[in-house]
């Protein structure tokens, strides 16, 4: 098994991923534009969970609620996998690539305790 072909790893969730769609001819449903919908539909759920909850109440979820988020998450992570997957995208290098791309945007010195967008930054300054 190669280093990051371990089933905890991403590429080794994206082969039990396509071998799961395979097994049930799924591959033809499988397009970027039906996984990116159900992605979107899948984060809406996700936020179902914490809408109307104070900052405080969503960092504290009780045990049960706290699951049902841990598989919204999980269905998240599943379908950006698949869309990767069928675009030929690696995700690790992908997001390196933004890591830094941001780094630029956000220089730490600049933006540390400010929650901005990139192009506002300069206005704060004036």
């Amino acid at each position: 098994m190669e280093p990051d072909d371990t089933p905890d790893s991403l590429e080794g969730l994206r082969r039990r991923l396509a071998a799961f769609a395979a097994e049930r001819d799924w591959e033809q449903f499988h397009s970027p534009k039906n996984l990116s919908m159900a992605l979107i539909a899948e984060a809406a759920e996700l936020i179902e969970h914490f809408q109307w909850l104070t900052e405080e109440e969503s960092g504290a979820l009780a045990a049960a609620k706290r699951d049902e988020v841990r598989l919204e998450l999980a269905d998240i992570l599943i379908y950006l996998i698949r869309i990767a997957d069928r675009l030929d995208v690696d995700l690790v290098a992908a997001a390196r690539d933004k890591i830094a791309i941001n780094e630029a945007r956000y220089p730490a010195g600049k933006v540390r305790g400010k929650a901005l967008r990139a192009s506002e930054y300069g206005k704060a300054d004036r």
